[in-house]
């Protein structure tokens, strides 16, 4: 049996579709939820420059007096102070000063946010609830960003999988002739600053490292007079492995625990072992340069191809090093240099140097050209002798990894 009401509804639709071609029709609670109009945007942020004229957009950061505003049509724009007659904005901010202390969570209830006042050179923030603090003149604002920002970049840290840093660099040599060769070199190196903002002092630094090479020629067997010559096969193996945990307790000073781990066959060193702790103080850094002087105490054991309990060391020193760090536009330059005496047997000291080139070729690749030196004074005797120096040139292609954080 038919619904009547159903057939109703059905007719009433047809009736609709014939009088209104390409009308749409639908339940009257549906229409006027289509019909509705949308919730409208939060209101822009107006910057008025001194020359009158007004931008409307979205007010970003200020870093060291400089002003950064997103404009639909202009993109971001970058201004100083002096520059600027009003800024009003809709978003929460917090303005630091140079009285603000942003080390421990204590202090994060301690810093007034809201929204953003400017005028006659002097910054007001209007908190949603209570009185409104002093103005603060532009010049003594140090940081204004966003409250998020601001809890993310000062008051947390960061999960262990995030805001790490760094490249990775691949390079390979393959030769078939009356000969075969092959090498293959590979670095990953990975660092990651807390915060991971330029414009806020460091809290903690985490760095890990990676760096190895592999290749052998081999020469074939042949016959010569009669006589069988057998294949000739030459290896080598240069493998490095560090980490490295530095807590600041003043913005250039540092205390710091590492370890490193080291193969080298042409060296005959199976494994060296490296356990340690230190201070380090960064004595250069600006946004193109930066400078790192380290000097620890540590226990290193060192165990050769081959080795005896008379070869084989146990070791009571230190490690000085520096790196150094150079950004341009067409080349980054990194150098670490590291002298390791040992103070219970003076003779068995060591050091190494690795200089790295990269040039950016597309998006986040880049060209790099890398050598890495190593010495070791106190090499156990083997035949055929072992050089107490190890030099190596490497090239390839480098990936840039960037935190997203």
């Amino acid at each position: 049996m038919r619904n009547p009401v159903r057939n109703g509804f059905s007719f009433l639709r047809e009736l609709v579709r014939v009088v209104l071609p390409g009308a749409a029709f639908c339940a009257v609670p549906i229409c006027l939820a289509q019909n509705k109009p949308p919730a409208p945007g939060p209101a822009p942020d107006v910057l008025v420059l001194s020359n009158g004229d007004t931008l409307h957009g979205k007010f970003v950061s200020e870093v060291a007096g400089k002003v950064t505003f997103h404009n639909e049509s202009l993109g971001d724009v970058t201004l100083t102070w002096d520059k600027i007659k009003e800024l009003h904005t809709a978003g929460p901010f917090a303005v630091l000063d140079k009285t603000v202390k942003l080390r421990g969570k204590k202090n994060e209830g301690r810093i007034p946010v809201g929204t953003l006042e400017m005028a006659n050179q002097n910054l007001t923030v209007q908190p949603p609830t209570g009185a409104a603090p002093a103005p603060i003149p532009v010049k003594n604002a140090q940081y204004v960003i966003d409250q998020p920002t601001l809890n993310r970049q000062a008051f947390h840290e960061p999960g262990f999988f995030t805001g790490w840093n760094g490249s990775a660099t691949a390079g390979a040599t393959v030769v078939a002739a009356s000969q075969s060769q092959y090498t293959f070199s590979g670095a990953l190196g990975l660092v990651r600053l807390v915060p991971t903002v330029t414009w806020l002092n460091a809290r903690n630094r985490t760095a890990v490292d990676f760096s190895g090479s592999f290749g052998k020629i081999t020469q074939h067997g042949y016959v010569l007079d009669g006589a069988y010559i057998p294949a000739v096969v030459t290896k080598t193996a240069i493998t490095h492995v560090d980490g490295e945990r530095d807590q600041y307790f003043a913005p250039r000073f540092f205390a710091l625990g590492q370890t490193a781990f080291d193969h080298n066959f042409a060296q005959n060193l199976s494994l060296q072992q490296i356990y340690g702790g230190g201070f380090g103080w960064t004595v250069m850094k600006t946004p193109k340069q930066e400078a790192d002087l380290k000097g620890t105490i540590q226990y290193e054991k060192q165990d050769f191809i081959g080795g005896t309990s008379a070869t084989n060391q146990n070791l009571v020193g230190s490690t000085f090093s520096i790196s150094y760090v150079l950004h341009l536009k067409l080349m980054t330059y990194t150098q670490t240099l590291s002298y390791i005496p040992a103070w219970n047997v003076p003779r068995a000291y060591s050091a190494n140097e690795t200089d790295t080139f990269a040039f950016p070729a597309y998006k986040g690749f880049s060209f790099s050209l890398g050598t890495l030196d190593s010495y070791l004074n106190d090499p156990p005797v083997s035949t055929p002798p072992t050089l107490r120096n190890s030099f190596q040139f490497t090239m390839g292609l480098t990936y840039g990894i960037k935190s997203k954080y």
